[in-house]
């Protein structure tokens, strides 16, 4: 461990990889879903893809607000930055859109990049 490598930006490195990989899969959760549900009502009336990429979803909309709150927290973003992170778990792929722009504008810190 070297005099840069305190707890708190290791906390804050490890906090930013998480969050990009779960706002990844739950942008690829979102588009499973979203197929699944083209093939139910649309195709060929098949809900296994629904049933499969349901729970999935499910489960990772939920990763991702816990993990948006943990890493609002160790990388200090302001409460604007955390509303807009939670607000983008609703529409279908926002979740991308705000991982991006976090990178870029560096809320996701140097460690990141």
């Amino acid at each position: 461990m070297t005099a840069q490598d305190t707890p708190t930006t290791l906390a804050a490195a490890r906090a930013a990889r998480l969050f990009r990989a779960v706002a990844v899969a739950e942008a690829c959760s979102w588009a499973g879903l979203l197929i699944g549900m083209l093939f139910k009502y649309v195709v060929v009336g098949n809900e296994i893809g629904v049933q499969v990429f349901g729970p999935i979803h499910g489960a990772m909309f939920v990763a991702y607000l816990v993990v948006s709150v943990w890493a609002a927290r160790a990388l200090r973003w302001p409460t604007s930055t955390l509303v807009v992170a939670l607000l983008c778990s609703i529409p279908p792929l926002a979740t991308l859109w705000f991982e991006r722009r976090a990178r870029r504008t560096g809320r996701l810190g140097a460690a990141v990049a």
